[in-house]
């Protein structure tokens, strides 16, 4: 159906050996494959530990709950992110406080708003690396600093990506990214969390597996089977399959994000040539950010544009997508704060469209769609 998809898998034969030998070995559930994964990332990421986990929301909510937020809390996050983020809050029984972005060249939390918005109840900080963009970490430091609460990053379009030379997922108590099948690397479905803090990393490992103080790859490696539950925990655990494909992709991080690069610096030299009345996010990125580039955002000059030009991608076979419907637009989270406006939020997501972007991306595919786009608002501009 599509001639141009938002993104595909980045594969090859490493993939499928490395999943080979997990399948071969006779241990396919969490084990040694998973450990390794666990430290390689971690070690690329600039922190001591890597927890490993199902899924990116798992992340996001064992780094939360390991830090002890629970009801009666308040959590910052952005409006503007996938619905994971402030569900994660949610589910620890916190409230989520959310923020306006800096603009719509910078999709990424605004700490001025944030530190407006901060109260006695506030304890944690998500900003998130949007499209892969890293947010103003130095700001966002100094905020978590002078009011002691917590940071943890919501990394999850930002595997390799630094803010003035520092990893994205090691500026704060925990980094969360997803391994989902549209990301820069996946295991189809899978999360990390990163830390340098063994305490918390140690907890994070005991909770995502019910609490228990010896797992089934313990019990593999010769320890005692009798075990103990020293607090109700989850099912959270990564398994060697997933982790043996993790650390194929893993390898091939660099090479992917440089490819994501070169593809989306053609895009904008293209689309400011030939689409000057778009807003470009990543024809201006400040000099300490480090993207991952994620996915490529364009910002259309109304919302009635973006949907209409959305409908004329589609029917040339061009997918396409939004990032993201505001969080407090969402019918679930109607009643956390009713009256809340975010007027840059709600102007980037009523106007923002995601184009195809991944590293197999030939320059002569970004040329089709940039001329289809001018096609698209030819017609629309002379209705």
């Amino acid at each position: 159906m599509w001639k141009a998809r938002l993104s595909e898998l980045e594969f090859d034969e490493n993939e499928l050996l490395n999943v080979v030998d997990a399948i071969d070995s006779g241990w396919i559930t969490a084990g040694e494959r998973t450990e390794i994964f666990e430290n390689e990332f971690a070690r690329l990421h600039g922190t001591s530990h890597g927890v490993a986990v199902c899924n990116g929301t798992a992340a996001l909510f064992l780094a939360l709950k390991s830090l002890g937020i629970g009801p009666g809390d308040e959590v910052l996050c952005p409006s503007l992110t996938f619905v994971a983020t402030a569900a994660a809050i949610i589910q620890c029984g916190a409230r989520p406080v959310l923020v306006d972005i800096c603009s719509l060249t910078d999709p990424t939390m605004d700490p001025l708003d944030a530190e407006q918005k901060i109260t006695p109840r506030t304890k944690a900080i998500i900003p998130v690396h949007y499209a892969g963009i890293p947010a103003e970490m130095h700001a966002i430091t100094r905020l978590a600093d002078a009011y002691g609460i917590a940071i943890v990053e919501d990394a999850a379009h930002a595997p390799g990506a630094k803010f003035a030379g520092k990893a994205c997922g090691s500026w704060g108590e925990a980094g969360c990214f997803s391994f989902f099948g549209n990301k820069n690397i996946t295991t189809a479905e899978g999360g990390m969390i990163t830390t340098s803090n063994p305490e918390l990393a140690q907890r994070m490992r005991s909770l995502r597996s019910h609490g228990m103080s010896v797992t089934s790859w313990d019990r593999e490696k010769g320890r005692p089977a009798d075990y103990d539950v020293h607090e109700f925990g989850f099912n959270f655990r990564l398994d060697d399959i997933r982790a043996a494909l993790g650390l194929a992709q893993l390898r091939k991080l660099e090479h992917i994000n440089q490819k994501r690069r070169k593809c989306s610096d053609h895009y904008t030299d293209v689309l400011s040539t030939l689409e000057p009345e778009l807003i470009l996010p990543f024809a201006s990125i400040p000099e300490l950010r480090e993207p991952s580039f994620h996915i490529y955002p364009v910002i259309l000059p109304s919302q009635e544009e973006r949907d209409a030009m959305m409908d004329l991608l589609r029917e040339r076979g061009i997918q396409t997508s939004i990032h993201y419907k505001p969080v407090h637009r969402l019918s679930a989270f109607a009643d956390i704060d009713p009256d809340l406006s975010l007027p840059i939020t709600e102007a980037f997501a009523s106007r923002e469209l995601t184009l195809p972007l991944y590293p197999g991306m030939m320059e002569s595919h970004i040329d089709t769609i940039v001329s289809a786009m001018v096609q698209c608002r030819l017609r629309l501009v002379s209705k």
